[in-house]
């Protein structure tokens, strides 16, 4: 088979999405000042670059799948010429517009409507994004183009080089130290697998391409899982299984000698602080938790 040829978005994707490979038992290494990570499967090749132009470059078709936040593929106007996999809910953000905390957004809107008035100035890396949220909201407004840092350049003031911010945000503490706050959004983004038209097409290839999303959706849905086994007494068996949560239903096996029953549930870890203490009052003995890899429903 040709190796399907994977885009990894460098910075916090790539921290992000090189612990999900990892978990499914994809290993890649990076070797110092090269792009081209190593990896241990024979069928995968993969190239480390810019998270801005990972859709672009699935959408010409320099690459069968890649990883990129959703913002960015709307960004670059692709997302009807790539093929979304699955959402794998990294770094989840939203773009929002933003003014200083003493701006009156309203005002500011309308002040900018009238015939002879100046355009306002919107900061952004999204260029596109915000041209469009402009259009909708009937903003006179033209895009200044920044390069990070967006912040900095709108004040509630005369020497301000913007007026509103078009920036993403996932607590909004940056704005919020910067004397700014949020008066619209314009979209939720998160980190999604995308591939290309071409790769989708290609038997072999998208076969492949879902066989990695099986693998990771098995990891994923692992992570919010723990498996809890236990021991517990004839006599208190009835009263303990009609206590348990789990997927489907507990697995149950009987006990050398007849004594009592060996009891597996896999549980979410954020009930393990009230089932532990539960389970003890219900006649479970011997109780061990342990982490899942993989989970496939």
């Amino acid at each position: 088979m040709e190796k399907l040829n994977i885009l990894l978005a460098k910075g916090r994707i790539y921290e992000s999405v090189y612990e999900l490979l990892n978990d499914v038992g994809i290993s890649i290494h990076l070797p110092e000042r090269t792009y081209f990570p190593v990896t241990n499967q024979a069928d995968l090749a993969f190239q480390v670059v810019k998270p801005q132009i990972v859709g672009a470059l699935l959408a010409s078709g320099k690459a069968d799948l890649g990883f990129s936040g959703k913002d960015w593929v709307y960004e670059n106007g692709v997302q009807g010429k790539v093929t979304e996999i699955m959402d794998l809910g990294f770094d989840g953000v939203r773009i929002v517009a933003a003014v200083p905390d003493t701006v009156d957004f309203s005002k500011l809107i309308s002040s900018s409507s009238g015939k002879n008035s100046a355009p306002i100035t919107i900061a952004t890396e999204y260029q596109n994004i915000s041209k469009k949220w402009i259009r909708e909201k009937k903003i006179n407004g033209t895009v200044f183009r920044t390069w990070g840092t967006s912040e900095g350049f709108v004040r509630d003031n005369a020497a301000s080089l913007a007026q509103i911010l078009v920036d993403n945000t996932s607590t909004g503490s940056s704005l919020r130290a910067n004397n700014l706050k949020i008066v619209d959004t314009l979209m939720e983004s998160s980190t999604r697998m995308y591939a290309s038209k071409s790769a989708m097409k290609d038997p072999a290839k998208k076969k492949k391409i879902l066989e990695l999303k099986m693998l990771f959706e098995a990891v994923l849905n692992a992570r919010g899982l723990v498996m809890l086994e236990m021991n517990v007494l004839d006599k208190n068996f009835e009263k303990l299984v009609k206590g348990l949560p789990s997927m489907k239903s507990p697995t149950i096996s009987p006990l050398f000698g007849g004594r009592g029953y060996a009891v597996k549930i896999a549980v979410q870890k954020s009930e393990v602080p009230q089932l532990l203490p539960m389970l003890k009052s219900l006649g479970a003995t011997d109780i061990v938790e342990y982490e899942l890899r993989k989970v496939i429903k």
